[in-house]
């Protein structure tokens, strides 16, 4: 099964970063509220990053990556910088 990490921008301006196999299912449901405890309070406004052609194991990997990385980090990702590591 081909998984998906993305991040979406949010409504506070934050990023919420998290995998799945259908972005667009995934993104309407934190949009109706019936997705990551995360978006109550806030909404997701659009996707801004996804990488694709992870299984399961690499794309939980990737995810814990991602949400290790600063703020600046990540919208350097975001912007298409390059990283070694990651």
């Amino acid at each position: 099964m081909n998984w998906q990490v993305y991040i979406i921008l949010c409504s506070d301006n934050s990023l919420y970063t998290g995998i799945t196999t259908d972005i667009d299912r995934r993104f309407s449901q934190h949009a109706d509220g019936n997705g990551a405890k995360y978006f109550r309070g806030r909404h997701p406004v659009q996707v801004v990053y996804s990488e694709n052609n992870h299984s399961r194991s690499s794309a939980s990997s990737r995810e814990a990556q991602i949400k290790a990385l600063s703020r600046i980090d990540k919208e350097k990702l975001l912007n298409g910088a390059v990283y070694g590591n990651l």
